[in-house]
Formats: C-alpha cells, structure tokens, sequence
C-alpha cells in the first residue's frame, strides 16, 4: 500500500475526573491501525466495568477492518459490563454504521465533554 494513501493511526488517552478513561483516534481506521493500535486498545477496554470514550473527531477514514476493532473493544466494554460511546462520528460514518446494520449498536455522543454532564 502506498503511504499517499493511507494516514498514520493514532491513539491517546486521558482520564475524566469521573473515571471515564477518554481515548482519541485519529488518522485512518485500517488494518494498520488494527495492528498498531489493537493491543492498546485491548488494553484499555478490558478490565471490570471499563467506561471508555471513543473520540472519532480526528479520524480521517474507517474501512472494514477499522469497524472491527470497533466492534471489538464494543464487545470486551459490554464482556466487562461497562460503557463504550463514540464521540463526534462524522456523517461518512455514521453512514457505514448505519448500512452495516450496525446503527443502533454504539452509544454515539456529540463530543467528549458530553461525559462530564451524564
């Protein structure tokens, strides 16, 4: 794959004083970032009663191997019996969930600041 297409996944985290553990992605959601991001991820949404945020804002691109690490940390989240929301999803991929069938699967927030007032 050519580096013209494809942007450098990123991840960082940071902790809410309410406990919420806010993750921000960015760049494209492919299988790269499955590699590269997955364990972190793993790492993150597992536990007891995980309550994670996933910041969509800064990511550029989402195929199907991005949905499934999605999906993925959804099911560890639920597994834990915690909480997952997606803040800030475009349109594009609201879009994909939706023709994924997978609309009514994530809690979808506006931003992650939205946490704070739950």
């Amino acid at each position: 794959m050519d580096d013209k297409h494809t942007r450098s996944a990123t991840l960082r985290t940071a902790r809410t004083d309410d406990g919420t553990t806010v993750v921000t992605l960015g760049g494209d959601l492919d299988l790269l970032a499955v590699i590269a991001l997955g364990p972190a991820l793993d790492d993150l949404t597992c536990g007891p009663r995980p309550d994670v945020v996933l910041d969509l804002r800064p990511v550029t691109f989402v195929d199907c191997c991005g949905l499934g690490l999605l999906c993925r940390a959804r099911g560890r989240v639920l597994a834990g019996g915690g909480r997952l929301r997606l803040a800030g999803p475009g349109a594009g991929f609201t879009r994909l969930l939706r023709h994924a069938g997978l609309a009514g699967a994530f809690e979808v927030i506006p931003q992650p600041a939205a946490t704070a007032a739950r």
